[in-house]
C-alpha cells in the first residue's frame, strides 16, 4: 500500500469535508435569517433576497465541494502511474506535485505538496510523462523523479 498517497488522499477529504461543513452551515443560516425576517416589507425592500442569493451562492458551492468528494474518492491509492494522469503523485526536484483537484499547498509528513487540477498548465506540461522525463514550465526546468 502506498501510504504517502493514502494520506494525501485523506488530507484532500478532510479539507474538502470541512469546506462543505462551512459552506452548507452558511446556506443554513442564511435560509434562516430570510425566514425569520419573513416577506419583503414593500416592492423596494432586497434584503431578503440579498440573504437568497447568498445561499444560493453557498449552494454551489456546497454542490461542488460534494462533487469533488466524490472525484477524490475514485483515485486509487494503491495505483502506480506510469506516466502522469489524473491520480498521479509526481515527485520532481523542486516541487510535489498530486494530480487530483485544486487544493493548493499542503503539508504533510515533513514535506509540500501541491494538490492540483487536470486543467492546469503545469498539467498540461507534464501530462503522460514518466519517471525521469524532463520538462519545463515558466522558465523552469523539472525533472520527474518519481511516480506513485
Amino acid at each position: 500500500m502506498n501510504n504517502l498517497k493514502y494520506n494525501l488522499i485523506e488530507k484532500c477529504l478532510q479539507i474538502l469535508n470541512e469546506r462543505a461543513d462551512n459552506t452548507k452551515n452558511a446556506m443554513e443560516e442564511l435560509q434562516q435569517s430570510a425566514n425569520e425576517y419573513g416577506l419583503p416589507k414593500d416592492r423596494y425592500d432586497s434584503f431578503r433576497a440579498q440573504v437568497l442569493r447568498k445561499r444560493d451562492l453557498f449552494a454551489e458551492q456546497y454542490q461542488k465541494s460534494l462533487e469533488e468528494i466524490e472525484l477524490i474518492k475514485k483515485i486509487d491509492p494503491e495505483k502506480i502511474s506510469e506516466k502522469v494522469e489524473f491520480g498521479s503523485l509526481v515527485i520532481t526536484n523542486k516541487q510535489n506535485l498530486f494530480i487530483s483537484i485544486s487544493l493548493g499547498k499542503m503539508e504533510l509528513e515533513n514535506a509540500q505538496f501541491y494538490a492540483i487540477s487536470a486543467q492546469v498548465p503545469i498539467f498540461k506540461a507534464i501530462q503522460n510523462k514518466k519517471a525521469g522525463d524532463k520538462f519545463e514550465f515558466n522558465g523552469n526546468k523539472f525533472e520527474i523523479l518519481e511516480l506513485l
